[in-house]
């Protein structure tokens, strides 16, 4: 087919997935817009740094993020393409539905680093509340890997958090076990920041490792052991909320 004719739109839709041409007037399409007649185009199977066009790196600029949001919210707009054809109405809908849950993950630089490994095949623990209720509705032991340097106080913490619950059903106040807990807490949640704060350390250097790899150098090993030790991390820290949450239950709840 010549480049100067428009090829039918049946046949175009039909292979969009296959295609990088507009089903419109067969310029090369951009990820989301054509850029020669700006018809919205088919969504295509993408990562959420894809559909940004961004590579997989971890220290991500919020206000670029954000104002890329907005631009694309505008134009994705439903009431834009309520004259449009029920493909392109569609096609605005998923792709306005792929933008939210794109930002929304990628906004967090936690929730990116957890997608991010997910892209690199790897399943975090489930330390989150809902899998514990999961769990204690079922009957089931819930998967928890105590981090090594925390098994004496953890032990020592469920200790005073049982007490501290039998107590509180028999209606006593033990005010030294009170603020035993409130230490606890507070040394737990310092631990939480330090665990942040040593994850930015390797958010830069797997950034790094990217753009080596961008220019052609094998990374991947490097990148495995970043990898590794970012899922360490983020499954102590979920460990330590964890514990944080139990703690403030039995202290305000």
């Amino acid at each position: 087919m010549a480049a100067s004719q428009k090829p039918s739109g049946t046949s175009i839709i039909l292979n969009h997935e296959e295609s990088s041409a507009c089903w419109s007037c067969g310029s090369m399409r951009a990820a989301h817009f054509c850029n020669a007649c700006g018809k919205v185009q088919p969504p295509l199977p993408a990562d959420y740094f894809s559909f940004f066009g961004l590579p997989r790196k971890l220290n991500l600029d919020p206000a670029v993020l954000e104002r890329e949001f907005y631009q694309l919210s505008r134009k994705l707009h439903p009431d834009l393409f309520a004259r449009s054809s029920a493909e392109e109405q569609g096609w605005s809908l998923q792709k306005s539905s792929q933008l939210n849950d794109a930002y929304r993950t990628l906004k967090d630089p936690i929730t990116r680093t957890e997608y991010l490994l997910k892209l690199e095949g790897v399943q975090l623990e489930e330390q989150s509340k809902t899998a514990t209720d999961q769990a204690r509705a079922s009957g089931q032991v819930k998967k928890q890997v105590v981090p090594p340097e925390l098994l004496e106080e953890v032990f020592e913490l469920n200790m005073q958090l049982e007490e501290a619950r039998m107590n509180k059903k028999a209606g006593d106040v033990d005010q030294d076990l009170a603020r035993q807990l409130a230490q606890t807490r507070q040394h737990l949640e310092e631990k939480f920041d330090a665990l942040f704060q040593e994850l930015q350390g390797y958010w830069a250097e797997w950034d790094t490792l990217i753009t080596r790899a961008e220019s052609g150098q094998d990374t991947s090993g490097e990148r495995r052991k970043v990898r590794d030790t970012m899922v360490g991390l983020l499954n102590r820290r979920s460990y330590i909320r964890n514990l944080v949450r139990d703690v403030n239950e039995v202290l305000e709840g």
